[in-house]
């Protein structure tokens, strides 16, 4: 039985957004910006919750880590699913988007494809091309491939401390009350990039409340893929391939701003709500034991 330790999770919180407000200083007095130096500095801040995972657990509290924070790299079946449900959210949120006012599906308005692997005032190859076809054929696969890879490595720096520490501190709250605790901890923890303009340039100050609303709406999700794969890479594989296939839900499109279009807008809100309902019809009906109804 696992029991709740308030005083290992709030170490655990307090590091997390210790280092992470330290890194981020020394990085903006540094001359950093969102705009520019972001991948180095991007990496090192998403593995600020592994850090302080593998600091509370190994060597404050020196336990265990491999099974306790899921590190399980033996692939099933929801590995699949974590890769793939990410671009069915995407694909989703492109078309929900189409259905505001002012949104309209414009392909040729300008070059869909600018930038081969990362943005290249960071770091990467500029491609000019003006065909959609040929845009989002490459938009995909680079999400597919950098997903399970590159960006899945970036992500198992989150999920070792959302997934794979806090979500078993939590266990015994049960899914839905864990699931919103860390999607809060989560969000929060991105507002020293939110307010520098990240995911919502033209609403920073709002975008950190925004972001919440995401990661609430995701928290759930990504447990519930840990917790079926058993495997907190898995959860890191869904984390990468969602933020690489994310460019897919706005490809194309003109018009809105980042409070309504894209995975971080309304559009994507609403695909996940929708999605979160489909995770309890599938969990109670068709998921053998059900899990949203308490931690396992």
């Amino acid at each position: 039985m696992i029991t709740i330790n308030i005083r290992k999770i709030c170490l655990f919180v307090f590091l997390t957004y210790a280092f992470t407000c330290m890194l981020t200083a020394v990085f903006l007095l540094g001359g950093g910006s969102v705009k520019s130096g972001i991948l180095i500095f991007g990496v090192a801040y998403m593995y600020m919750p592994a850090l302080c995972a593998i600091v509370v657990q190994k060597l404050i509290c020196k336990a265990e880590l491999k099974e306790p924070l899921r590190i399980n790299f033996w692939p099933n079946r929801w590995f699949f699913v974590a890769w793939l449900l990410p671009l069915l959210i995407a694909i989703t949120t492109f078309g929900v988007a189409q259905l505001f006012p002012g949104v309209t599906f414009s392909p040729g308005k300008q070059d869909d494809f600018r930038y081969l692997l990362i943005k290249p005032e960071q770091f990467g190859i500029e491609i000019h091309n003006h065909r959609f076809a040929w845009a989002v054929s490459l938009t995909l696969l680079q999400g597919l491939v950098t997903g399970i890879t590159i960006q899945a490595l970036a992500g198992l720096g989150e999920e070792l401390g959302w997934r794979g520490f806090l979500q078993r501190e939590l266990s015994t709250l049960g899914f839905w009350k864990a699931s919103a605790i860390i999607g809060l901890v989560w969000g929060f923890w991105h507002a020293p990039l939110i307010v520098q303009g990240f995911n919502y340039p033209e609403h920073p100050w709002a975008g950190v409340f925004l972001m919440n609303v995401e990661t609430l709406l995701l928290a759930p999700l990504f447990a519930y893929v840990c917790l079926k794969a058993n495997s907190v890479v898995a959860a890191a594989i869904f984390h990468g391939a969602y933020n690489g296939l994310s460019d897919l839900a706005t490809i194309g499109l003109e018009g809105g701003n980042d409070f309504l279009v894209g995975t971080t807008g309304l559009a994507g809100f609403l695909v996940l709500l929708v999605a979160n309902l489909g995770l309890v019809v599938f969990d109670r009906w068709f998921g053998g034991k059900a899990i949203t109804r308490n931690f396992s």
